[in-house]
């Protein structure tokens, strides 16, 4: 018996074995074949998200060239932005299911990147509720600028598709006004209203000798009607803003909880307010201090506040647009001979005058999308308001410096070099979504690392104008914080730019006003100084400023996702493992 059992043992063993081994191989095969399924449905499930974005975003569609969807304005009556709302919620639900461990690496970024993204979306249209409580929610959607500024088609073309938006801008501005919940802030009217008049005069003045090369009568009367219209429409909407002057109110502030639920939900920043304000607090420190011994090197023995003047008044004499665009050329050479980030194609950029609606802040720029091909950019900068002082539209005008770093940020290397990466990205996501922060934390960042290369070779002028842009950026962070969570006062934010971040009487009005509808331009200060973090983190063992190229263009390749998720994914390479970020509660 004996005998016939250690017969047996070893075939037995074998068998076993090779039992054991097959179950293994059939559920590592399941396990291959579920992870395949996974990465397929995560691309359809993204391509398919964004078919749905465009048709439900026909103006952002068109912006980034699709233009199937040219003259198309969205849907904002009550039961279209409960769709939309729904839509999104559907979305990151969705997002959410797919299990991180079975599909790619890139795509398990793009998962947080969508979710994030859409919490941020969801945080806007339903939580602080702007569609109802905010007019600067609509402005942007509304503009026809596409149609008269980007030549993606024959002026002919350009026109049907301006005629089909025209004809649908009244029932657009109906919607605005019946979801707006009055009184308004006062802020809110007077900017709004600024919008909607230059809207008036583009409409009346500019877009009729766009189109006036048109030789087809039929196309012309059908203009003249749908242009009318529009007018019409947009003046009532001005007489409509006119009433709610009465009204109007200091009701901006979001309140101390949504504001924090901004920053998580909008970038995934979890501070408190105290932490987050005394970032701010201390980076306003080190420039003005920095500003200090700037002046005086420039203007020794005077105040801050003459030399700035001395700065301030040395203005271009061929005017801010000119200037800029002599800055460029030689901006785009310091970029290459520093080696400071790669130029990834050959797009050019226009440098104009802003269009009358596009006029509360000094600066803009328009880049066409990832469907666009062969399209320039279009850098804006925008002239003093005529109804000012002569000595406040002076002021206002830019000096040499100040505008130096104003190219810097909008051109080379900031939105425009940003926006040639995004256009490449191998993500699809990453060509339509860039976060706030992200944006304009580059190109705020963009500023000081260009002048700690040597942009301006050593003039201490040039770097009281980089100083100056970082300090009126140190004071939005910190005009954010009081006017929503404080009970800052607009006045008291407006004297805070002056004192601060010796900004003219236009300009501190423009942007203590922006404060009140544009909570998140903290993002300018908060995106830069988490950019600066990470350099210094992710080029310690990387050969330290050997490295910033290599790391603005590691930065750059991700495209614009919340900064901290860029983090995680430059500094922890196991980190698609962790599970999405949790938020502490204060």
């Amino acid at each position: 018996m004996g005998t016939f059992k250690s017969q047996w043992k070893l075939p037995i063993i074998v068998v076993v074995f090779l039992f054991t081994f097959w179950i293994g191989e059939q559920q590592t095969s399941k396990l291959v074949e579920s992870k395949n399924l996974q990465i397929r449905e995560w691309d359809s499930f993204v391509s398919n998200f964004l078919e749905e974005h465009f048709a439900a975003r026909p103006v952002f569609s068109v912006s980034v060239g699709r233009h199937e969807y040219d003259g198309q304005l969205p849907n904002w009556s009550a039961e279209g932005l409960s769709t939309e709302i729904e839509r999104m919620r559907l979305a990151h639900k969705k997002a959410l299911a797919f299990n991180p461990s079975l599909i790619t690496k890139e795509q398990c970024f793009e998962r947080k990147y969508l979710i994030a993204q859409l919490e941020g979306e969801i945080f806007w249209w339903a939580e602080a509720d702007w569609p109802h409580r905010n007019p600067m929610f609509y402005t942007s959607k509304i503009s026809p600028d596409i149609y008269i500024t980007r030549k993606y088609a024959s002026v002919k073309e350009r026109m049907i598709a301006y005629i089909r938006y025209a004809n649908n801008l009244p029932a657009a501005l109906s919607q605005i006004r019946s979801n707006l919940k009055t009184p308004l802030p006062r802020t809110y009217v007077e900017t709004a209203r600024g919008v909607f008049t230059g809207m008036v005069k583009l409409l009346s003045q500019t877009v009729p000798t766009i189109f006036a090369e048109v030789d087809d009568e039929y196309l012309q009367a059908q203009f003249a009607i749908a242009n009318e219209q529009a007018l019409q429409a947009l003046r009532d909407t001005v007489s409509w803003l006119d009433w709610q002057r009465v009204e109007a109110r200091e009701n901006y502030p979001l309140g101390k909880q949504l504001y924090l639920d901004m920053l998580w939900k909008t970038e995934r920043v979890d501070l408190s307010l105290e932490e987050l304000k005394k970032i701010g607090q201390r980076d306003l420190q080190r420039n003005l201090t920095a500003l200090t011994q700037a002046c005086s090197f420039y203007a020794p023995g005077q105040s801050i506040s003459r030399c700035v003047e001395k700065v301030q008044g040395n203005k271009p004499q061929s005017g801010a647009v000119e200037a800029a665009r002599q800055q460029l050329e030689g901006l785009k050479t310091f970029l290459l001979d520093n080696n400071i980030v790669s130029i990834p194609g050959d797009e050019k950029v226009m440098v104009k005058e802003a269009p009358p609606h596009r006029r509360y802040n000094l600066a803009y720029i328009s880049i066409p999308g990832a469907y666009e091909q062969n399209l320039p950019s279009i850098y804006y900068i925008a002239p003093p308001d005529p109804q000012w002082s002569t000595s406040e539209r002076l002021a206002y005008i830019p000096s040499q410096a100040d505008l130096l770093f104003t190219s810097v940020h909008e051109v080379w290397p900031g939105h425009f070099l940003h926006f040639l990466h995004v256009n490449r990205s191998r993500s699809k996501l990453a060509k339509f979504f860039v976060s706030y922060a992200f944006s304009e934390g580059w190109a705020h960042y963009t500023e000081e690392m260009m002048w700690d290369v040597g942009l301006g070779r050593g003039s201490t002028e040039n770097h009281i104008g980089q100083l100056l842009n970082a300090l009126l950026r140190n004071v939005r962070y910190l005009s954010s914080i009081g006017l929503h969570t404080e009970g800052m006062s607009v006045e008291e934010s407006e004297r805070m730019f002056r004192a601060y971040a010796y900004q003219d009487p236009g300009n501190a009005r423009q942007q203590a006003a922006r404060g009140t509808f544009d909570p998140a331009y903290l993002n300018y200060t908060m995106g830069k100084l988490m950019i600066q973090r990470l350099r210094e983190d992710w080029t310690a063992s990387r050969g330290g400023r050997l490295a910033w190229k290599d790391f603005h263009d590691r930065l750059l390749s991700y495209g614009g996702p919340p900064i901290p998720l860029v983090r995680a994914a430059m500094m922890d390479s196991n980190f698609c493992s962790h599970a999405l970020p949790e938020r502490k509660m204060y």
